[in-house]
């Protein structure tokens, strides 16, 4: 057989064409199907039924009637009468009829709804309708036994045995002998895409942890560039350089040999002249000048630890002249 994905396809947005297969599933040597004319038997067991609910849907649906007197207390219309109620229990078998006979009279025609054969979409159109009608039955039965009034007439109930006789002709036909044949030496089609097997779901790639940040409590002093003053103060315990020791005020504490002072509120700072960033090793990693003000996040009294707006951080060893903001 030829590969699938050598049949034309109409491009993404557009109904998809059914195409036809090159080769026939069929054998030589396979008994023909005779039936009434064009039709199939079961074709034709169907357009029987349809003309039938068809007719005794003119008929009045509801009429209320005192069980107790057999008193006629009030009528409704038929179906039809009913707004949009006719187009479920009896508009969709009229479709999918004429959609089965059309595809008799003219098989180039119509030969899917959407993503359904014209099959299916009769499975699915008297299945809908026998519910309708048997919804409507279950209310009748209720009310009477509730109330002692027969609110709707016979053809409720002829309904429901028609579309159940419908049901049986479409859902359940490839089961039964005498209609199975009518599903047996059917070419074989490419499915629609909507009919084909779903794709599998992958999981989402995880997130990276966002630095935790908090506003700052006072605005940036003049002459602080737009980017530095969108930078807010640092929570420094994702900050690899924090200590496990820290401080969040200014005030002056006891110098202790052993207990460096170090400061983690971080302020602005503007140096007197170009001055290097470097890192652990001295290496440099970026300048800091008097045209921009700089983010410290920590004071250890002789360095400053400095992040850079791109998100470096370096330590600034010449804290001479340093204007703080």
């Amino acid at each position: 057989m030829t590969d699938q994905q050598d049949q034309p396809y109409a491009t993404d947005g557009d109904v998809v064409e059914e195409v036809e297969a090159v080769e026939e599933s069929t054998s030589t040597d396979e008994a023909p199907q005779y039936g009434v004319g064009p039709f199939s038997v079961r074709e034709v067991g169907l357009a029987g039924i349809w003309l039938v609910a068809f007719v005794v849907s003119f008929f009045p649906v509801g009429l209320a009637v005192d069980l107790a007197f057999g008193n006629l207390v009030f009528g409704f219309g038929t179906v039809w009468s009913s707004g949009l109620g006719w187009i479920l229990p009896i508009g969709l078998p009229t479709v999918a009829v004429f959609l089965l006979a059309l595809r008799r009279l003219s098989p180039d025609g119509i030969r899917r709804v959407g993503s359904l054969g014209i099959d299916q979409f009769a499975s699915v159109a008297f299945s809908v309708a026998a519910l309708v009608w048997l919804q409507l039955v279950w209310e009748t039965v209720a009310v009477s036994i509730v109330g002692g009034f027969w609110l709707r007439s016979w053809v409720i109930w002829v309904e429901l045995v028609l579309m159940l006789a419908a049901v049986v002709l479409t859902v359940f036909a490839p089961l039964i002998p005498p209609f199975k044949d009518d599903f047996h030496g059917r070419r074989e089609i490419v499915a629609h895409r909507n009919a084909r097997p779903v794709r599998a779901i992958s999981p989402r790639p995880a997130r990276e942890p966002r630095p935790v940040v908090d506003e700052p409590s006072e605005e940036s002093p003049q002459g602080v560039e737009d980017d530095a003053m969108s930078t807010t103060t640092i929570d420094v315990h994702p900050d690899p350089y924090a200590p496990a020791q820290a401080r969040d005020t200014y005030e002056p504490v006891e110098l202790h040999e052993t207990t460096p002072v170090v400061r983690h509120q971080a302020f602005w700072a503007l140096v007197p002249e170009e001055r290097d960033i470097v890192d652990e090793n001295g290496i440099a990693l970026f300048r800091i000048g008097p045209t921009a003000w700089a983010l410290v996040i920590e004071d250890h009294g002789e360095r400053f630890v400095v992040r850079h707006e791109d998100g470096r951080v370096g330590y600034l060893h010449d804290v001479q002249g340093v204007t703080r903001g």
